[in-house]
């Protein structure tokens, strides 16, 4: 019996992504492309200073370049880029779905409206499933270093547009901020229709897994 390439198998079978960040799909040379496209001063000197960061030690040190690499990104056309590389990705490796997590509090807080975002991201949905066959959903995460109340604006700029989003998530820093303080806005997001998510258990206690399923009513992811 001839041995199994596993990896080929791996490569051909058809796959569906359930967890993804999009903004952290973003690759060195694209961070430092559209830094210069945009005129922005990039976060690292060169492609090879950007992957060196990419050796984090936990997962504060990762949100750290993570939110320096969301810098770059301002116009609508920088999200679609970015996720059409990561779509034509999907492709490449007969993902057929995926569900992409995105953060538009981290864009505002930079000055990118909430539509420029999501237009984006939207555009290479469309293209993706119109040329490459590929389907996505998308997901918003609320970023819970940040407040409720903040929390709360960014669902209110996202209900007119919710036919577009899946569910609704919680993600960021875990440490000093468990699920309890996102009670309101997540059943506020269910009365409106949409699903919940929420990471749970990265840094902090087994307790928040549980907390997250029981007081958000969502997955713990």
């Amino acid at each position: 019996m001839s041995p199994i390439d596993v990896h080929g198998f791996c490569l051909q079978v058809p796959k569906a992504e359930l967890h993804l960040h999009i903004e952290g799909t973003l690759e060195p040379e694209m961070m430092l492309a559209l830094a210069k496209r945009n005129g922005l001063k990039a976060p690292y000197a060169s492609v090879e200073a950007a992957r060196a960061a990419y050796d984090f030690a936990d997962l504060q040190s990762f949100l750290d370049l993570y939110y320096a690499g969301c810098a770059v990104l301002v116009k609508r056309e920088d999200f679609f880029d970015l996720a059409w590389a990561y779509l034509k990705k999907c492709a490449e490796e007969n993902v057929t779905h995926t569900e992409m997590m995105f953060d538009p509090q981290t864009h505002m807080a930079n000055g990118v409206a909430f539509e420029t975002v999501l237009n984006g991201l939207i555009d290479a949905q469309s293209a993706a499933q119109n040329q490459l066959g590929v389907t996505s959903s998308l997901v918003m995460c609320f970023l819970r270093h940040l407040s409720e109340a903040d929390a709360l604006k960014t669902l209110e700029l996202a209900l007119p547009h919710k036919h577009h989003l899946a569910a609704v998530g919680l993600d960021s820093a875990e440490l000093g901020h468990p699920p309890a303080k996102f009670v309101n806005v997540m059943a506020k997001a269910r009365a409106a229709g949409l699903k919940t998510v929420a990471h749970a258990g990265e840094e902090g206690p087994a307790q928040f897994v549980w907390d997250a399923m029981e007081m958000l009513q969502g997955v713990a992811q």
